[in-house]
C-alpha cells in the first residue's frame, strides 16, 4: 500500500516539478507561433525527464547516496562546487519566476499588482489536481488531432526560425529540470528506499512524468487552437489564460489562476528545497523535511534566505515572464554541467553494481542532451540579436 501511495504522490509531484510557469508559458508561446509544431519538443523534454527520474531513484535506492553525495564524493569538492554555482543560479532564477507566476495568478483573480504579492507568496511558500482542466480545456476546442500528431515530428517553419529555436530550447530546459532530480533523490533517501523500489521507481518516473506531460502538451495544443490562427502571440502572462478562457468562457479566467496558483507553489517548494539540499549535502550538513529547523539549522536557514531573496526582484517590478524565458534558455544551456556528471555515477560498478545504466539509457539521455546544449548555442545569440 505504502509503494502505491507512493507512486500516486509521484504523479503529483509532476506537477509542482514539470507543469509549471516555464512549462506553461513555453508552451502556449509555442502553439500560438507555431501551431502544433513544437510538440516534438515537449515529447523528447518528457522522454529524457522519464529516463533521468528513473536513474536519480535507482542511484538512491541502490548506492544510499544523493546525486549530491555521490557527485561530492565521487569527483571530489572542488568540481563539486563548480556545479554548486552553476546550478543554484539558474535554480534561483526558476524560484523567481514560479514566485512571480503565483503573484500573476492571484493578480488575475484580485486585480492587485503582483508586485504587493511577492513577500505574502514568499512567506507563504514556507510555511499543492485542478492542473487536468488543461487537458479538458484543450479536448473542448475539437483539435484535429491527426494534424497535431504530425508536430510530434521536429519541423522547421519557413519564418521566425530563431524564435522557433529558442522556443524550442526554452521548453526543453522547463521539461528537463535538473533540481527535480535533486528533490527526488533526495526524498528517496529520506522514505529510506532500497532495491525493492525499483520497480515503484520506475511506475513513479513513467506515469508521473508523462502526466506531467500529457498536460503540457494539452497547454500547447490549446493555444494553437485559440491563439495560432489569429496571430495572437504569448508575451504577457494574461495572454497564456487566453486558450482557457475560449474553452471555458465564463470561468476559464478563474481556472487558469487557480490552476497556476497551484502549479507555481508546487514548484516553488521543490526548487527551495532542492537548492537547500544541495548545499547541505554538498557541505555535509543535517538535512531533512522530517527534522526540526532547530536541528538542521543550516538547511533551514538556505531555502528561507533562498525564498525571501527570490522575492525582491519581483517587489521591485521586473517580469516573470521575461525571467521565465531566460532562465528555461539557460537551463537548457547548462544541462551538460549537470547531466553529465550524473551519467557518469550511473555507469560506476562501485555505486551501482549491477543496476548500472544500460546503453538505451546511455544513448537516449546523451542525445537529448547533446540536442538541448546545441540548440541553445545557436539558438539564444539569435534571439538576442534579434531582440
Amino acid at each position: 500500500m505504502k509503494k502505491i501511495l507512493q507512486i500516486t504522490l509521484g504523479i503529483v509531484t509532476s506537477v509542482g516539478g514539470f507543469l509549471e510557469i516555464g512549462s506553461v508559458l513555453t508552451a502556449a508561446q509555442a502553439g500560438a507561433a507555431f501551431g502544433y509544431q513544437l510538440l516534438w519538443a515537449i515529447l523528447i523534454g518528457t522522454l529524457c525527464l522519464i529516463f533521468l527520474v528513473e536513474m536519480s531513484g535507482r542511484l538512491a535506492a541502490v548506492s544510499k547516496h544523493t546525486i549530491v553525495d555521490a557527485m561530492r564524493e565521487r569527483f571530489g569538492f572542488p568540481f563539486f562546487f563548480i556545479v554548486l554555482v552553476g546550478m543554484v543560479l539558474v535554480a534561483f532564477l526558476v524560484l523567481i519566476a514560479e514566485i512571480g507566476g503565483i503573484g500573476l495568478s492571484l493578480q488575475l483573480l484580485t486585480g492587485i499588482g503582483f508586485p504587493w504579492w511577492a513577500i505574502p507568496v514568499s512567506l507563504l511558500v514556507l510555511l499543492g489536481l485542478i492542473t487536468i482542466s488543461f487537458v479538458v480545456g484543450a479536448i473542448k476546442l475539437h483539435p484535429d488531432w491527426s494534424s497535431a500528431a504530425t508536430g510530434l515530428l521536429p519541423t522547421m517553419p519557413h519564418d521566425q526560425k530563431a524564435r522557433y529555436g529558442f522556443i524550442a530550447v526554452s521548453i526543453l530546459g522547463a521539461s528537463i529540470s535538473p533540481y527535480l532530480m535533486y528533490f527526488y533523490s533526495s526524498g528517496a533517501i529520506e522514505d529510506e528506499w532500497d532495491e525493492s523500489y525499483i520497480g515503484v521507481n520506475r511506475a513513479i518516473a513513467v506515469l508521473g512524468m508523462s502526466f506531467g506531460g500529457l498536460l503540457s502538451m494539452a497547454v500547447l495544443i490549446a493555444a494553437a487552437l485559440a491563439l495560432h490562427p489569429h496571430g495572437i502571440q504569448v508575451d504577457k502572462f494574461e495572454q497564456a489564460a487566453l486558450p482557457m478562457t475560449s474553452a471555458f468562457p465564463k470561468w476559464g479566467l478563474g481556472l487558469f489562476a487557480v490552476s497556476m496558483l497551484v502549479a507555481c507553489f508546487g514548484a516553488a517548494v521543490e526548487i527551495s528545497l532542492a537548492i537547500a539540499y544541495f548545499f547541505a549535502q554538498g557541505f555535509g550538513w543535517n538535512w531533512s523535511q522530517n527534522l526540526e529547523p532547530s536541528k538542521n539549522a543550516r538547511f533551514s536557514l538556505v531555502y528561507t534566505i533562498i525564498i525571501l531573496s527570490a522575492a525582491v526582484p519581483l517587489v521591485f517590478g521586473v517580469d516573470p515572464v521575461k525571467v521565465t524565458m531566460i532562465s528555461m534558455a539557460l537551463t537548457a544551456a547548462t544541462l551538460p554541467v549537470a547531466i553529465v556528471p550524473f551519467l557518469f555515477l550511473m555507469n560506476d560498478p562501485i555505486y551501482m553494481g549491477k543496476h548500472r545504466n544500460g546503453w538505451v539509457s546511455n544513448s537516449v539521455v546523451a542525445i537529448i542532451i547533446l540536442i538541448s546544449f546545441l540548440l541553445a548555442v545557436i539558438s539564444i545569440p539569435l534571439e538576442i540579436i534579434g531582440g
